[in-house]
């Protein structure tokens, strides 16, 4: 007896052994196909490598997606300037030289005037109201047919919420002091300033410090406290404003190849899109802790002086606003067809507001 079980246990070990042997080799065989299946694609930004909030985000993006798909698609970041400049993003995509970008979408209005409207407006949505037009209120539908034609499958992928207004070398008391000013300010915010008399500039976020030490610019908005702290504007510049007016919930885009995007199984490419959702709302959480933080910086420890617009600065700038767009709208059936869009989400959006966040802070904050 004792001979018969020690023969079954001799052969019950002897087939667990090759049972391991046999899981062994196919989890080796698993990882060798993932490694030859592997896609890598190239992800172009128009921010300096790994710059605070901007320059992160894609790689925290590209992080995800590479463990989430076990390593079956890795995508390698490329700050402005490493592959492509930062204000050729879109047409390097949209040609296949990079699979995805990280941008802004009203750096595309020579592309499409409606791109703007996916970005920010002067006066429009905050970063809440734009996520939930995108998500789900038809935004995001919109979005793809512009961008459609030019190959590219659009994604929101972050939002620095309400920005400042500015840093400015000289105090802005009347709507007269917009006269001339050389600012760099894109997207419908730069036409408004033109409208008032301003000379807007576009430019990427890189060359901004020395074009406003040297005097090449008067004035300039970046984003908030968190990048323009790390830009150091507060040593070029004496007077920070607020509100940021022109950009009062600025999402950033990714974009992909179409025919890129296409190609993947259907599970990397909801790996995409399910990272670039997380990404959106990892941005919007880390600006809004990183901006007090570092206003608190700017105000205690460098002596900036934050100034608020004056009233009758805003009141103009708002009604130029209305001009710029309904003279633009005017123009171009698919920007009129997404501002109506838009609108329509926004004075909606509105009614609600008074009742519930825009009550509720004026309660708190009183």
């Amino acid at each position: 007896m004792r001979r018969i079980t020690r023969w079954a246990s001799a052969i019950f070990l002897t087939a667990a052994s090759l049972s391991l042997v046999g899981c062994g080799a196919e989890k080796a065989a698993v990882k060798e196909q993932v490694k030859q299946e592997a896609i890598k694609w190239k992800l172009v930004t128009s921010w300096p490598k790994n710059f605070p909030g901007l320059g992160v985000a894609p790689e925290r993006f590209a992080e995800k997606v590479g463990k989430m798909s076990g390593g079956r698609l890795t995508i390698k970041v490329y700050g402005a300037g490493e592959l492509v400049p930062a204000l050729q993003v879109f047409d390097a995509v949209s040609a296949g030289t990079a699979q995805m970008g990280h941008s802004g979408a009203y750096y595309w209005k020579g592309k499409s005037p409606a791109a703007q409207f996916f970005s920010t407006m002067p006066f429009g949505m905050t970063a809440q109201e734009m996520n939930a037009w995108l998500h789900n209120g038809g935004g995001l539908e919109l979005w793809q047919e512009v961008y459609a034609p030019f190959g590219l499958v659009p994604l929101a992928g972050g939002n620095t919420d309400i920005q400042m207004g500015g840093w400015f070398n000289k105090e802005i008391n009347s709507v007269s002091d917009l006269e001339g000013l050389k600012m760099r300010l894109p997207g419908l915010g730069g036409e408004v300033l033109k409208r008032a008399g301003g000379v807007p500039v576009n430019m990427p976020g890189g060359e901004i410090f020395t074009s406003l030490q040297t005097g090449a610019i008067d004035a300039t908005e970046w984003v908030g406290p968190y990048n323009d702290l790390a830009f150091g504007l507060h040593k070029a510049a004496k007077y920070y404003y607020y509100p940021g007016w022109h950009e009062p919930g600025t999402t950033i885009e990714f974009m992909a190849n179409k025919a890129a995007l296409a190609a993947l199984p259907e599970d990397l490419r909801m790996i995409v899109e399910v990272a670039a959702k997380a990404t959106n709302e990892e941005m919007l959480d880390e600006y809004m802790v990183q901006n007090a933080k570092a206003l608190k910086i700017l105000v205690n420890e460098h002596g900036v002086e934050l100034r608020q617009f004056p009233p009758e600065v805003m009141v103009k700038l708002k009604a130029l606003t209305e001009e710029v767009l309904q003279e633009q709208v005017a123009t171009d059936p698919q920007m009129k067809k997404v501002y109506d869009a838009y609108m329509t989400f926004l004075n909606d959006a509105k009614e609600y507001s008074k009742v519930s966040s825009k009550a509720y802070m004026e309660l708190r904050d009183n």
